[in-house]
């Protein structure tokens, strides 16, 4: 591998790059459609479950009157306006009109899941709504009844949140309808949620978003749920079960590649193992690293996990054959990279790290011997 004039390892960040990009497409986009009034709070509902701005997630795409499509890398927003008054057409010959031209696009902008937004001070739905949410449903949509701008209180005594008593009426009315004369409405909505997204004051994360996120993904397609653990930024713990096999499938490369002890100077021979889980991982959380980082700043990370110089020194400490890396020692090194990674890819992607900032950020989460001297510990254990 060829070195700098310092006789540092230069490292490739194409096995980085090809992986992130490769990762990516495997994952593919998630297509919400979200169907509300303007006023609703659709846009704060979408910036509060994925981070994005609605207008913002990408280029807009009006389809028709009262429907528009936008889209980035990994979420796809289909936004029908609710009811007009004036409009020509009733609200559910206009959905339907949509739905139709939504049919024709590419597969990778069909909806998995409907998001039908009403105020929670509605009170009841209107029969337009009914009508529109009887449109979704027949075109085989799961839909997701949510209730915005809940206002909640906060139980001094147990700490819980709980919605008024109008809106919890709200709810029960929406999950168990009738008319005026208690006969059954036909409203086939999934699930109905109470939201907000923003805390009191316009503080804080809100509620109810945890809810609405898990239920999305119960309803969405098998095809489509790694799409939106990807594209959704409330749930770490998706995100973190999504990498932990990628870094297993790191390790056991790792150990295969040092199953013949590598000598200390050879150490980057692990560099490229370890840069496509770091690309794969990057991908779980969403961060295009290609376009956040300069190409140099992506390959210093890679000479960072090169593992030469920690090898150098847990030679010191562990007692292994010579000055060279076995398949214990390598393994260790790259699950503690992988673990490490994925403490300061979710700082970047929850915003704890500027983007600006990336470059030297890296530093503080590098991998150090105490970590891999417990991965070492950890597998004596397991051995043991």
């Amino acid at each position: 591998m060829a070195k700098d004039p310092l006789d540092r390892p230069k490292i490739d960040d194409q096995e980085f790059i090809a992986a992130n990009s490769e990762a990516r497409k495997r994952y593919g986009r998630f297509n919400l459609a979200v169907v509300g009034n303007t006023g609703v709070g659709k846009s704060s509902l979408v910036n509060a479950v994925f981070g994005r701005e609605l207008a913002k997630v990408g280029k807009g795409l009006p389809v028709t009157q009262g429907v528009n499509y936008y889209d980035d890398e990994t979420l796809g927003i289909w936004d029908f306006e609710g009811f007009e008054i004036g409009s020509g057409k009733t609200p559910a010959e206009s959905l339907r009109d949509g739905l139709k031209i939504v049919a024709k696009r590419p597969s990778s902008e069909q909806i998995a899941v409907v998001w039908y937004c009403v105020a929670a001070n509605a009170d009841r739905l209107t029969v337009p709504d009914i009508e529109m949410i009887r449109e979704l449903d027949a075109a085989g949509l799961p839909v997701i009844l949510v209730l915005t701008k809940v206002h909640w209180t906060k139980n001094p005594v147990t700490g819980k949140y709980r919605a008024s008593k109008d809106t919890e009426a709200f709810r029960d009315w929406l999950e168990d309808p009738v008319d005026g004369d208690g006969e059954p409405i036909h409203l086939p909505v999934r699930r109905v949620i109470l939201t907000s997204s923003q805390g009191k004051n316009g503080k804080g994360t809100g509620h109810g978003l945890g809810d609405l996120v898990a239920q999305t993904l119960a309803l969405s397609p098998d095809s489509e749920k790694d799409a939106f653990r990807v594209a959704q930024r409330l749930n770490l713990p998706w995100k973190r079960e999504m990498a932990r096999p990628v870094i297993l499938a790191a390790v056991a490369a790792s150990a295969a590649a040092a199953a013949v002890p590598i000598p200390i100077a050879d150490a980057t021979t692990l560099a490229p193992i370890q840069m496509t889980m770091m690309g794969r991982i990057a991908a779980i959380y969403d961060l295009n690293m290609k376009t956040m980082m300069s190409t140099s700043a992506i390959a210093q990370l890679g000479a960072q996990m090169a593992g030469r110089a920690l090898a150098t020194s847990l030679v010191k400490l562990i007692p292994v054959a010579g000055n060279v890396i076995n398949a214990s020692v390598a393994s260790a090194i790259t699950a503690a990279t992988g673990e490490a990674w994925v403490r300061f890819c979710e700082q970047v992607h929850i915003g704890k790290i500027d983007v600006s900032q990336i470059d030297g950020a890296w530093e503080q989460f590098a991998p150090t011997i105490v970590s891999v001297l417990g991965k070492l510990a950890t597998q004596k254990g397991i051995k043991g």
